[in-house]
Parts: structure tokens; C-alpha cells; sequence
């Protein structure tokens, strides 16, 4: 189905934004953590922790923190074991 026959628009700048979300990441945090560097990661670690300052889970939820710190400490156990750090 033709874009412009949906929207109404043939805007080309509205055809790139619709055929692609931008929320959508095609890297997963846990490729992501890979890619950075120790201090890096550390850095990433810290300012996770000020998520619980601003963004307060529902009562059955958990900490926001709480998955990203699970995920670096998992890439830190991964380095460690390694020998790279």
C-alpha cells in the first residue's frame, strides 16, 4: 500500500518517519554495554541510578535502575571473567 495513499501526504521527510520509529533501537542494552569502555560502563551505572529520582515505578514494578544495573553488572562479570578488567 502506497504511503501517500494512506496519509494523504507525499511528504518525503513523512515517508522516512513512517516507515521508521524512532523509539525503536536495533541494539539491544546488553550490546550496547559491550561497546563501552570500563570507565565508561561506570559512568553509565552512575547516572542509571538517578533514573529512581526522577521516573517512580508503579508499586508492582520494579526500580528502573534495577534492570541496567543487572545488565552491567552482568557485562562486568563477562569482562572479569575474561581477564579484561
Amino acid at each position: 500500500m502506497d504511503y501517500a495513499y494512506v496519509t494523504g501526504s507525499t511528504s518525503p521527510k513523512e515517508q522516512f518517519m513512517a516507515r521508521f520509529l524512532p523509539n525503536e533501537d536495533p541494539f539491544t542494552l546488553e550490546d550496547q554495554l559491550k561497546i563501552l569502555g570500563n570507565d565508561e560502563l561506570l559512568d553509565f551505572w552512575e547516572e542509571s541510578q538517578m533514573l529512581d529520582r526522577y521516573l517512580e515505578p508503579a508499586e508492582h514494578e520494579e526500580a528502573p535502575s534495577l534492570h541496567y544495573e543487572n545488565a552491567i553488572l552482568n557485562e562486568l562479570r563477562l569482562r572479569y571473567s575474561l581477564g579484561q578488567i
